[in-house]
């Protein structure tokens, strides 16, 4: 829907701007430069002047941090980042908390994704060449790419992963609003789906540009925009990045749309203007005309236009008569539309100006604000204000118009390429389906300390929201899933699972320690038997969650006719008497145990579709039919029959009762007598003992009375025990009927703890044996736990495998073991405790299907604080505050040969010299330190030049580290 609340048609030409990120004097982040507008605030920094020039107040606005990067985020060795120009820092920054903003991953983006921008000419190869003696042994190609404005885009695309096309716009102060445009039109030509646009302009060390009377640097180091003492602009620093998407996918993608960008235009004056850096009327009218036009809007909607507004004698009233031309196409109305410039604020950020402009707008649009225009108290006496549609808005307006709030943006280079977009406000967002009660929050970082300041950054983010919203509901599903969507899964990794804002807030302000995630590791599940069944037994999951709601109802579906019964009925009663009916029913193990797998084959289902796909599957008695069934030995028709058919063999016997005894084995076997046997063996001292209800009653009470723990188990029938010999025959005739196959996920059997073969099918014998002998699930645990990274995932009611195994002595630290469903004494949900498990396998590297985890709910992108880098200062200049450290060497290209150590150590010091780094570890990757092709090249050099070997770059990429590639120069000697 538009604001106007008509239908979006999906081969419509409007766009959507859904993330932004940008660094202005005063202001380190958009949150900052909105403040700073909407309060007036001017952001330019005055300088002493010359005394004998005292007309002329020095002045920019300085862009704080300008030389610092977080290079290791980025792979950047120190060396590099140092020679690479700051400005392509700073944008390459930027465009990375765009996207965080967007709420994208560029790696997990579906579609292309497009960057255009450009940047100012700066004069750091002059510094760099400068102070060439402190940059290392770095050649004169490496500073012409690092410090070029042709590779502004194409670095961005390279170290982030962008497929889609990467272009520089080079227009001059236009640049980056002629970039949005050529943005624009990639996206509505197919090009690519997703769109980075702006521009940098960032001058490390800080330039104050050259003045001369009558020029366009201002005397008085104030930017006064149509306004009567305007004699020039303010130069200043500064990056901005818009990300643009076709609005009909936008909101199909549930993203947070800021504004429309509803047309842009773009052309050049040509020859008709008084000189080559003259603005030109007509050609800005005819630009302003056009966007009208791509737009569809009527001049008199347009309640506010961002101006190029340089404050200059001559470009102000230039560029008025051409606003007034282009409006005067559609109205006659006058004073009824604000403009403002943000370069009062800021100053000119040349290459960056327009996209500066254009963000303002953006909030302005979405907030309903419209910031004042600074240092404006009388007309210039050029622009005939009362006869034009503007008046220059001079404080901060409450913008209601009778329409949607549109806004026009105007940005004109030097050589006279004029660019002009039509904004407008942002859509309602549409109601979302109500989300779950629950949401599991996901943070990472590179390291421990990244990972506690994104922690605090998000509290404190929430704690704002508090406030602010009014459907908290909604904005934690939307943080759940941004989160969980919108960024790159990092080593370091943390989660909550979170009812409300203030538990939140708690839950990632308190302490947390998770060790480092180590890639994809293996995930068993265990499948429990009979015994932890209870009525309601994942309610909430089947409520709220599709995938195990439609597997439970199609297990109830083929039982039916078996049980005689519907099996909703007796999981999910409704009302005090349907409770007593369905816990009186799952007494029976002919309803119990059918509950059960059902249970335990929807919840495994669930966790596929979540993206979590079984290594090996075992079951603990019933549980081995589940994990048989999921590994395809059964179909579900067939493993539904036989299970049902299963427990009303076993309620047919006579009464019988089971009894878990903390004792080892061989004490168990003690107590043996009156047709008791061994049933489970479980681990060292969890021993399950079986036989006659008699028996076991007498042997329950003496040992309560010696003072042993022991607990009668939930089955009404003396399973693994003489006792089911009566039913065997008739259960293997049963199996002989069924189509069984071969396993197809590796399988532990429970009762010999070894792996199921996977070369034939388990037929009727095995599974006789199976229901007579003990279940032996600490041997078949010390199976599992055999590969250090396993993960053990209990999939059914309650938590006795995940107990069993964190008690079994061959679990080591690394092992996890994970219930899915809570133990009906817990105080916890089904989809808490499945979100908890969900967000423990995250963190111990486990990349789930996000979308899975929302079927049935549509969660919405929103914008959250975006990664809190670890920036250090990167400059060849001094400073007061430390820098750093890059190795000094005189020598451009190649380092002085090494005499100290052995091959490896010398290794390891060309390489340190080469990078800028102090130490190099012997197993470093020369390519994971921030190493490429280009100082390959070098590094093959200084080894020749150290060794007298002759090592070509190919060698460098096979043997990339200092113990490798001292290998290989062993190799070369002669014996």
């Amino acid at each position: 829907m538009t604001a106007a609340g008509q239908p979006v048609d999906p081969d419509s030409p409007l766009l959507a701007v859904v993330g932004m990120a940008g660094r202005y004097p005063g202001a380190r982040d958009l949150g900052e430069f909105w403040d700073n507008l909407t309060k007036g605030r001017e952001s330019v920094t005055r300088f002493p002047g010359d005394p004998s020039a005292s007309e002329y107040v020095p002045a920019l606005g300085v862009l704080e941090g300008a030389d610092e990067f977080d290079a290791a985020f980025f792979g950047y060795s120190p060396r590099e980042a140092l020679i690479l120009d700051p400005q392509q820092r700073l944008f390459l920054t930027c465009a990375w908390e765009a996207l965080e903003d967007a709420g994208y991953d560029a790696r997990s983006c579906p579609g292309p994704i497009g960057v255009y921008a450009g940047s100012s000419q700066t004069g750091y190869l002059d510094t760099l060449l400068a102070h060439r003696d402190r940059l290392g042994p770095v050649s004169e190609w490496q500073l012409r790419l690092a410090t070029g404005i042709d590779f502004l885009t194409s670095r961005v695309a390279h170290r982030l992963g962008l497929t889609g096309p990467a272009v520089t716009v080079q227009t001059a102060c236009s640049t980056s609003l002629v970039a949005v445009h050529v943005a624009a039109q990639a996206l509505l030509a197919g090009e690519c789906d997703l769109a980075l646009a702006g521009g940098a302009s960032v001058n490390v060390p800080a330039r104050l540009p050259e003045y001369s009377e009558g020029g366009v640097i201002s005397p008085d180091g104030r930017c006064r925009a149509f306004d009567a003492q305007a004699h020039g602009t303010v130069a200043a620093n500064g990056v901005g990045i818009v990300v643009l998407k076709r609005l009909c996918d936008a909101l199909e993608d549930g993203d947070r749309i800021r504004a429309v960008l509803r047309g842009t235009a773009v052309n050049n004056d040509g020859m008709d203007k008084v000189g080559f850096t003259a603005p030109g009327v007509a050609g800005q009218a005819e630009a302003i005309r056009a966007a009208h036009l791509v737009a569809e809007v009527e001049p008199d909607s347009i309640g506010y236009v961002e101006a190029h507004g340089t404050g200059t004698p001559l470009g102000d009233p230039v560029e008025l008569a051409a606003l007034t031309k282009a409006f005067r196409y559609g109205t006659d109305r006058r004073g009824f539309c604000r403009i403002g410039s943000v370069k009062t604020n800021i100053g000119h950020t040349d290459a960056a100006a327009g996209v500066a402009g254009f963000i303002k707008a953006v909030l302005a649009v979405g907030h309903g604000l419209i910031p004042p225009s600074l240092h404006y108290t009388s007309p210039n006496p050029e622009i005939p204000f009362e006869d034009s549609p503007f008046v220059v808005n001079t404080g901060l307006y409450e913008w209601r118009p009778d329409g949607p709030r549109r806004a026009g943006v105007s940005s004109f280079g030097i050589g006279g390429t004029n660019a002009h977009a039509i904004l407008e406000e942002p859509p309602a967002r549409l109601s979302a389906g109500t989300a779950p009660g629950d949401h599991l929050l996901v943070l990472s970082a590179r390291t421990a300390e990244e990972l506690d300041r994104a922690a605090t950054r998000l509290a404190e983010h929430l704690q704002r929201q508090v406030a602010a919203t009014t459907d908290a509901g909604r904005e934690l599903a939307d943080t759940a899933w941004t989160l969980q969507t919108g960024r790159r899964a990092f080593e370091h990794r943390r989660f909550a699972v979170v009812t409300d804002h203030a538990g939140a807030v708690e839950a990632l302000t308190g302490a947390a320690d998770h060790p480092p995630a180590c890639g994809e590791r293996p995930v068993a599940f265990l499948f429990p038997g009979q015994g932890g069944q209870h009525v309601g037994m994942g309610r909430e999951l089947y409520e709220s969650d599709p995938v195990f709601r439609d597997e439970v109802d199609a297990c109830r579906a083929l039982l039916a006719p078996t049980l005689g019964l519907d099996l909703r009925t007796v999981l999910y009663p409704d009302g005090e008497r349907q409770c007593a009916a369905a816990a009186e029913a799952l007494r029976d193990m002919g309803v119990a145990q059918p509950a059960v797998f059902a249970v335990e084959y929807a919840l495994a289902r669930m966790w596929q579709r979540r993206g979590v796909r079984p290594s090996a599957v075992a079951g603990h008695s019933l549980g081995a039919f589940v994990a048989a069934c999921l590994a395809g030995v059964f179909s579900l028709p067939d493993a539904l029959r036989l299970v049902a058919e299963r427990g009303r063999l076993l309620q047919t016997l006579p009464a019988g009762a089971m009894l878990a005894v903390p004792l080892a084995e061989h004490e168990a076997t003690e107590l043996l007598c009156d047709g008791l046997e061994l049933a489970a063996v479980n681990g060292p001292n969890q021993c399950v003992l079986s036989g006659p209800q008699a028996a076991v009653d007498a042997l329950f009470a003496r040992l309560t009375a010696d003072g042993i723990d022991a607990r009668r188990l939930h089955i009404a029938a003396a399973g693994h025990s003489a006792l089911v010999e009566p039913i065997l025959a008739r259960f293997a005739a049963l199996v002989a009927e069924l189509d069984v196959k071969a396993p197809s996920i590796p399988w532990v059997c429970d009762t010999t703890g070894g792996w199921v073969s996977t070369d034939q099918a388990p037929g009727a014998e095995f599974w006789t044996a199976h229901m007579r002998r003990a279940v032996r699930f600490g041997d078949t645990l010390a199976t599992l736990l055999a590969d250090p990274d396993r993960i053990l995932l209990e999939v059914g009611p309650g938590r006795t495998l995940t107990t069993l195994a964190r008690r079994h002595p061959a679990r080591t630290e690394r092992h996890l073991a994970l219930p899915s469903l809570p133990h009906p004494a817990d105080e916890e949900s089904a989809l808490r405790t499945s979100l908890a498990a969900a967000g423990r396998l995250w963190t111990a590297g486990v990349e789930l299907d996000w979308a899975r985890l929302h079927e049935g709910h549509r969660p919405g992108r929103t914008p959250l604080p975006t990664y809190p880098f670890s920036p250090q200062r990167y400059s060849p200049l001094p400073s007061d505050g430390p820098a750093p450290t890059v190795t000094d060497r005189p020598s451009p290209d190649v380092p002085e040969p090494v005499r100290t150590g052995g091959t490896e150590e010398q290794l390891a010091q060309i390489f340190g010299q080469l990078l800028g780094l102090e130490e190099v570890a012997a197993q470093a990757d020369f390519f994971e330190l921030g190493g490429d092709s280009l100082i390959a090249v070098q590094l093959a050099s200084a080894v020749r030049a150290a060794f007298g070997a002759r090592i070509t770059v190919k060698q460098v990429f096979t043997a990339p580290t200092p113990r490798r590639l001292a290998r290989l120069l062993d190799a070369q000697q002669p014996a």
